[in-house]
């Protein structure tokens, strides 16, 4: 059970490694750009081209649903990102339970947004847990668990990636194991526990009052979605990729200003310190480099944003 991309490495590692696939559960087809198109799951791409059975149900609650799974006797059921709360009823259905792959090193940075949650808290490790689902989300006990670094030049969208290939190797190790009786499940400790919700669009909105670490950490953290963003000429303007520089001191939070000697040349003034811009893009235009974009806004310098 699965459906974006980052899913897709567990999926195929399971059939490289001779398991069994008897179905693939994914999120019904959405429509998405421009011209409403009805877009199916990178995973049910993927189980398309590995010749798997594929099921789109809308929710676990409609009728027959639960039937139709349990119809296939499941020996263990897989999750990765499938985008839907197992209901007790699917819980209960495979002998050895339902096994899920979380990106975050549990019981830190439960909930749906872990990678972003490791970044904006400035971890410099984060991991791939191979826990047991329970009905609270992400609180089962671990059989696996795997660390990684994080590069201050990560994003959301490079760590998820690094992430999904450590996940689906664990993955097997850890199935592997369960499935011989050679693991012994570790229960989390609550006490350690923290949870971070669903993002929104909202969320990218830039605070230049917050300091340059922070609003650096959001930059990385909300790439590639929602992106960060703020507004200039009332349009608005994404900031794709920047660095900190804490100890610059500033103009002003949101003031514009040259930094000869950096890489962009680019800074713009925060709560504490200067956001050193490298790439933006402009509402209606392509993503490009600071550089690239000061040249065609030469007037962008000593404004203040937003604006």
């Amino acid at each position: 059970m699965g459906s974006p991309e980052f899913a897709v490495p567990s999926l195929e590692r399971l059939v490289l490694n001779g398991h069994d696939v008897v179905a693939v559960y994914t999120q019904p087809d959405r429509p998405a750009g421009r011209g409403r198109a009805l877009v199916s799951p990178s995973v049910k791409e993927s189980a398309v081209k590995l010749g798997l059975p594929v099921f789109q149900p809308d929710s676990f609650r409609l009728a027959g649903a639960v039937t139709q799974l349990a119809a296939l006797k499941p020996d263990v059921i897989v999750v990765c990102a499938f985008g839907q709360i197992l209901p007790q009823s699917v819980l209960d259905i495979p002998p050895y339970q339902c096994v899920n792959v979380h990106f975050s090193l549990l019981p830190r940075h439960r909930g749906a947004s872990p990678v972003v949650a490791a970044i904006l808290a400035g971890d410099e490790f984060t991991g791939v847990s191979i826990q047991l689902v329970r009905r609270e989300l992400d609180t089962g006990p671990v059989l696996a668990r795997a660390a990684i670094p994080i590069s201050s030049r990560d994003n959301t969208g490079t760590l998820t990636y690094k992430l999904s290939l450590v996940g689906a190797c664990l993955l097997q190790e850890a199935l592997t194991g369960w499935l011989g009786g050679e693991i012994t499940p570790r229960p989390q400790n609550e006490d350690e526990a923290t949870y971070f919700s669903q993002i929104n669009k909202e969320a990218g909105e830039i605070d230049w009052n917050l300091t340059a670490v922070e609003i650096w950490r959001r930059v990385r953290a909300f790439y590639p979605w929602p992106g960060c963003y703020t507004t200039w000429r009332g349009k608005q303007l994404k900031i794709i990729e920047a660095a900190a520089l804490p100890g610059e001191g500033s103009s002003g939070a949101g003031r514009v200003a040259a930094l000869p000697g950096y890489e962009a040349g680019l800074g713009i003034g925060t709560g504490e310190g200067v956001l050193s811009v490298l790439g933006v893009q402009l509402e209606g235009k392509k993503a490009m480099s600071a550089a690239e974009f000061l040249r065609g806004q030469r007037d962008f310098i000593g404004s203040r944003l937003p604006g």
